[in-house]
This record gives C-alpha cells, structure tokens and sequence, in this order.
C-alpha cells in the first residue's frame, strides 16, 4: 500500500461563482485559461501529454495540409488554430503545417510562391504574452533546422475570441485546427436548483439522469453551433482537424473523464473534511466540460448536413504523459500520480482558484496525486481521444 503523507453562440449564459466569499457573476470568457507564464506548475511547463496528441494526429494534419494546398486559387493560405493555450505546443502545431507544405511543393514541383497566414486564437485571458515572447526563438529555430530548405512566407497573428462566437469573414479560412479544447463547453450549466449533483463535480455514479441530459445537451447544442459558424467562414473545400477528449462507451456514466474528475472530487471532500473548502463550494461546482461519445459526434456533424467526415477515430493514451509503455501495470504508481496531478493542475489552476480558493491548490492537488496513485496501484487507466477530420462540401 502507498504510505505518502497527504496532512501536509451566442453569447455564453451567465452563471455565480463563489470566491473570497463574494458572489461575482462570470462567464466563460472570463475565467477559462491554463496556467499562465513558465513556472513549474504552468501549463507551458506541463503539457507534454497534449503534445502527444499531435504528435499522434500529424500524418492527418499532413493530409489535411495537402488537400487544402493542391485545391488553393488564392496565394494565401489561411489556418486558424482554435483554443491555442501557451505552450510550445501551439508554435508545434505551425511548424509541423510549415514543413507539410515544404514537403508537398518538393514532392509536386511546385514553383508558385504562397505565403501562410496563421491565426492563434483563443480565449481573451489566455497568455498570449507567453506565446508571443517565443517567437522570435521559433523563427530562428525553424530557419536553422530548414537551414537549405526554402520556407514559405509565413505570418502568425493572435485572435481573441471564443470559438463558440464567428471569428472570420465569410469563406476566408482554408484550414481550422483545435487540439485539446472543443471538450470544454461555451458555458456552465444552467438550470441547477439546489445542488442536485451534490458531492461532484462531473458525472458520477450518483449524479441524477436529469444532470447528465444538460451535459449531453449543452454538448450538442455548443457543438451544432461550433459547425455552422466554421462553416461559414471556411472555403469551399476547406478543413477541420479537431482533437478532443471523449469516450469510449456510449453510456455516459462509464466514461473515462468520470473517475478522473472523481477523483478529483473526492480530493476536493478532503479538504472539505478537514474545513478548508465549505461544503457549499464543491455542491455548487460542476465542470464545464463534457466527453462525448464517437456516437454522439457522428450525430451532430450528421444533423449539421454541414461537413463530410473525412476519418473519425478514437486513440487512447496513459494518464501519466511520460509512460509510453503499452503493458497493464504502473511501475511506479507515486511518480505516476505526481505526473498526472501536475498535468491536471496546470489546466484547472486558474478555474479552481478562482473557486475554491488559491490558498488550497498546492493541498489539494497533492491529495490528489495521492488518489490517482492508489488508483493506478490497482488499474491502468487511459485518456479516450477523439480525432475529427472534416471537410467543407
């Protein structure tokens, strides 16, 4: 057994959150955000396993490239990255569009010169200071790794906005790519009278049906509205790359993000115990998140009449970022836990101090790299992933 002490749209709805005891009304677009700057609890520190998303969707994000540059009639190509965060995984993502281009001009010869113009777009509050004061590293970087190679012309400019709301012109986007954010929903819940999902923060065992059809709901409805607007502002045979968490069975009680987040929740009762969170703060608090199935997806893109579905298909990957192993067990459960705990906090820092307050974070989530540690001494459990191919007919 572990013995590690833990003592030590379109506009999105107004919802209450509770902080400092004062009652503040908030949107969305206020509060959501990653871990600002480059701290070690920063997300730009610990996003290793979104990375490894794209690392894993690049031979269709190259595909995507492709299409997109053999049927181009104009000499810019526009890209948009939506829910774009701070870390090197966004410049990550533009590096591996600028080589699929190189690679496909060599390939077909091609002598006519387009340039690239990438949009980073994400929430107002994201840390697009961070982002920016990297890139006259990352331009260098990619001059001297191409060095006798002949880069295209590229401009990266940043979008503040929600994707939830139109970003673009009508028909001046050739290729939208979104990794790690269309999970997130355009608002809290609404319509909750008197804490029925008490004791959670996401969908649990106990949580009522009627809870779970306003996840399934705001999913559908925020996910219909995401397709009409890319719609209107992408070309005629323009592209979608989407990468977000789902799940692997269609019973929304068993899906994979509920024992995260139960753990989760199950840490936050701790400090609830131990009189550091008032009980009323984790029973009014319910993540505004939601992990669909590929069912659910496929319905949505299908009642759009929107998009073709080029390739849908769901990929798994460890909780621990660094184990890459493919085997059942956890060598090391604690140094799991840590790593599990840090990438989580990095994401739900900015959303949870502002609720519970910043004076428990470093306690809460050491309890709750304790949890997830317990937890994968008994069972390995993985990340479901969607990945969305589409392509505007």
């Amino acid at each position: 057994m572990l013995n590690r002490s833990t003592d030590n749209v379109v506009l999105p709805t107004e919802t209450i959150i509770i902080t400092s005891d004062l009652l503040v009304a908030m949107t969305i677009e206020h509060v959501l955000h990653m871990a600002k700057g480059g701290g070690e609890t920063s997300y730009a520190k610990n996003s290793w396993l979104q990375r490894r998303a794209l690392l894993e969707t690049t031979p269709l994000l190259d595909k995507a490239v492709r299409e997109v540059y053999m049927a181009l009639s104009h000499p810019t190509m526009t890209i948009c990255d939506l829910g774009c965060s701070s870390s090197e995984n966004t410049l990550f993502f533009v590096s591996k569009v600028i080589e699929a281009m190189c690679s496909h001009r060599r390939e077909l010869g091609a002598s006519t010169k387009v340039e690239l113009q990438f949009f980073l777009s994400d929430l107002p509050v994201n840390d697009f200071n961070h982002l920016f004061l990297s890139l006259k590293g990352f331009k260098e970087s990619m001059a001297v790794g191409h060095e006798g190679d002949t880069l295209p012309p590229f401009y990266i400019t940043g979008l503040p906005g929600s994707c939830y709301r139109r970003l673009f012109p009508d028909k001046s986007v050739h290729l939208f790519h979104s990794s790690y954010s269309l999970h997130w929903r355009s608002q809290f819940l609404d319509g909750l009278e008197g804490n029925p999902n008490e004791g959670n923060i996401y969908i649990a065992k106990n949580t009522p049906p009627y809870v779970v059809k306003l996840y399934q709901e705001l999913f559908q409805k925020d996910f219909l509205l995401f397709l009409k607007l890319r719609y209107e502002e992408l070309v005629f045979g323009g592209q979608m790359l989407l990468i977000f968490l789902g799940r692997k069975n269609e019973d929304a009680y068993s899906g994979e993000l509920n024992l995260v987040y139960g753990l989760l929740a199950k840490s936050i009762q701790f400090l609830v115990e131990e009189g550091l969170v008032g009980k009323e703060k984790l029973d009014s608090f319910n993540l505004p998140i939601y992990g669909p199935s590929v069912d659910e997806v496929k319905m949505v893109v299908k009642q759009s009449e929107l998009f073709d579905i080029n390739k849908i298909e769901l990929f798994e990957h460890n909780w621990d970022p660094y184990d890459y192993s493919k085997s059942d067990h956890v060598d090391d459960p604690l140094q799991s836990g840590m790593n599990v705990a840090k990438c989580l906090r990095a994401v739900m820092e900015p959303l949870f101090g502002r609720h519970f307050g910043e004076s428990v974070l470093d306690a809460l989530f050491d309890k709750y790299a304790h949890n997830v540690a317990e937890h994968l001494e008994r069972e390995k459990t993985k990340y479901s992933i969607i990945v969305l191919s589409l392509k505007k007919g």
